[in-house]
């Protein structure tokens, strides 16, 4: 399909409002773990909330509070998911009362029960706004923020997925710098860092922020850092943005540059085989600016939803205080159907649908980009 073809095709409120969270897609069904909500109580600690959503039906279901007998992680935001074998792994994260952790927890999607699988080797120090990414069944975990030690990591761990065993990677090459809230996407044997926020002070936080646009690689074969010569337009340098493939290319979406306060909404695509960046150019309304969310692939749609975003368009200068977090879902189709065109094409020209079955008037309501569907968070609505 002609690249040119990929739309913002689905644009629905009234799912979780999530920010800082944590999502796995397993079978057609994407999981999201955690992450807050301005003006929840995160001094309290509380059983981490699961969220899924059905790629069919579009509809969300919260998962009930599991028994007080199962080993629940506690609500947190700043950790990772990544899914294996159709149960998801979360590892990391903090909240305000606990701090940071270094338990690994397992959710199995067929009996929706979590577990504690018993690790051994050495376990990385907790930490917040690291990478996870599973390459050759190990899951690697690369840099955040270790909180009891007050510093950021440039370290690599993984962990082997049959045996549970922690190993600290001695690696070859120059590290990539330390930093947080970046993202690893592996591809092959590799694994590919973008962005993040370091600091002037390298693993000492000295609130001197360094916002990197550089691709760096890490060799998982051979443990081995490399910074390739890359080519094209760049993405600005910036943090909590998301990173997904999609047919052997990697894409980044949004985020957000604390130097110059500017939030994202663009979409970069890098060749790893050219080692070529490109921006892209999606056909529809899609996402507002934002940071923080989440972006999960099924097929040739990506699933783009919460976040948070200045909290007025018109703001020339918006700060920290002033954001709105988002309970919004976004479907990015790369390769749009001809039914969904020739929806689209209706939608675009205004076309009377009141002639046409109430089925087929409702999905393209759904897939209207000027008018937001909201529905109860439950599977019934």
């Amino acid at each position: 399909m002609n690249q040119t073809m990929q739309r913002w095709t689905v644009h629905l409120e009234g799912g979780p409002r999530r920010v800082n969270h944590a999502a796995v897609a397993i079978g057609d069904k994407i999981y999201s773990f955690g992450g807050y909500c301005t003006g929840e109580d995160y001094e309290t600690t509380r059983p981490m909330d699961i969220h899924v959503l059905d790629t069919i039906s579009l509809r969300w279901t919260l998962i009930p509070p599991a028994k007080e007998e199962e080993c629940v992680p506690y609500q947190r935001y700043g950790h990772t998911c990544v899914g294996y074998h159709n149960s998801a792994y979360i590892w990391g994260g903090r909240n305000d009362k606990d701090g940071a952790c270094n338990i690994l927890y397992a959710f199995d999607s067929a009996s929706l029960k979590w577990s504690t699988p018993k690790v051994n080797g050495k376990v990385p120090n907790a930490r917040d706004g690291h990478s996870a990414c599973v390459i050759d069944g190990k899951m690697y975990i690369f840099g955040g923020y270790e909180e009891q030690i007050d510093r950021f990591s440039n370290e690599v761990h993984c962990l082997h997925m049959s045996t549970f065993m922690w190993e600290p990677i001695n690696v070859k090459g120059t590290p990539a710098r330390w930093r947080d809230f970046h993202s690893a996407t592996g591809l092959g044997n590799l694994m590919y860092v973008f962005g993040g926020r370091s600091d002037y002070g390298g693993e000492i936080f000295t609130n001197h922020e360094i916002y990197c646009n550089k691709i760096q690689v890490f060799d998982t074969s051979t443990s081995t850092w490399m910074e390739p010569v890359t080519y094209g337009i760049q993405p600005i340098g910036r943090r909590s943005h998301s990173a997904f493939v999609y047919k052997g290319n990697v894409y980044i979406f949004g985020g957000y540059n604390g130097l110059h306060d500017l939030h994202f909404r663009d979409i970069f695509r890098f060749d790893p085989v050219r080692m070529q960046w490109s921006m892209i150019k999606v056909k529809g309304q899609g996402p507002t600016a934002r940071r923080r969310q989440c972006c999960c692939v099924i097929g040739d749609k990506v699933y783009l939803f919460g976040g948070t975003s200045p909290n007025s368009a018109e703001s020339s200068e918006p700060t920290e205080s002033d954001l709105i977090d988002h309970s919004d879902l976004h479907i990015l189709d790369f390769s749009p159907s001809l039914t969904t065109l020739c929806k689209l094409c209706i939608l675009e020209n205004k076309i009377d649908v009141s002639s046409l079955p109430k089925t087929i008037r409702w999905e393209l309501a759904v897939m209207s980009t000027n008018n937001s569907i909201t529905r109860p968070l439950n599977s019934n609505g």
